[in-house]
């Protein structure tokens, strides 16, 4: 256990309180628990004002301790999202074609379908109305697939492809198609609430009666690839 201790002192004679030059910090360790431990002790005795701005400016101290300490032992997680190790199961791939048989909207699975690298080149029948909630498709293909009416609630398509991939009535809610290739992908009657395109490609995507919040779709505007047709679908100024 890691312990931050910082004593701060107070003389008679000086109106001016300042932490002490010497301060010990133990550097924690990422996931060691961190006690704070904040002291304060006077000279003798001390009038009952000088002792009220003494407190407020130990007060004052632990606070920015305690601060730094928690920002000091949690690890950043936004930064970057941290896979599982690829499945070694022999069969992997062929676990879209069953999906999910428990949860839906909310990623819940009962067996992580992981189908990265796996590759759905123009799978017309296997796909269509499968639940891949919270599936893992970084870098797999789907190009030319029939996806029409999947769920892909949570799923995790960084650097897919989905080329002419059919997504009519599909729910892909809160997925990531972070720089995934989805031209001339078709968005027909389809959910994308909460789903990003951050750096993917779009152009020649079809977005017809396309079901979006008012919020992704501003950030789904400022796609670049986005063709003249698919802005005027998702009806971006």
């Amino acid at each position: 256990m890691a312990t931050l201790f910082v004593p701060i002192s107070q003389k008679l004679s000086s109106p001016v309180y300042s932490l002490p030059e010497r301060r010990r910090f133990p550097a924690p360790g990422l996931h060691s628990p961190i006690r704070i431990s904040c002291s304060g002790t006077t000279d003798g005795a001390v009038p009952k004002e000088s002792l009220t701005q003494f407190k407020e400016l130990r007060n004052l101290a632990c606070g920015i301790l305690a601060a730094w300490a928690v920002t000091a032992a949690s690890p950043v997680v936004a930064a970057t999202q941290r896979l599982p190790p690829l499945s070694t199961e022999p069969n992997r791939c062929e676990r879209a074609f069953v999906g999910n048989t428990i949860g839906q909207a909310n990623g819940v699975y009962d067996k992580v379908v992981d189908l990265r690298f796996c590759d759905y080149t123009n799978e017309k029948n296997n796909l269509k109305g499968k639940s891949l909630a919270a599936a893992l498709m970084s870098d797999a293909k789907f190009d030319g697939a029939d996806m029409s009416e999947v769920v892909m609630s949570k799923a995790y398509a960084v650097g897919a492809s989905f080329k002419g991939t059919d997504f009519s009535n599909a729910v892909l809610d809160r997925v990531n198609f972070g720089k995934a290739n989805l031209r001339g992908a078709l968005f027909k009657n389809t959910v994308l609430s909460g789903s990003t395109f951050e750096e993917a490609q779009l152009e020649d995507a079809v977005f017809e009666d396309t079901i979006i919040g008012y919020i992704d779709l501003l950030k789904l505007c400022t796609n670049t690839t986005l063709s003249d047709e698919g802005r005027a679908f998702l009806g971006c100024r």
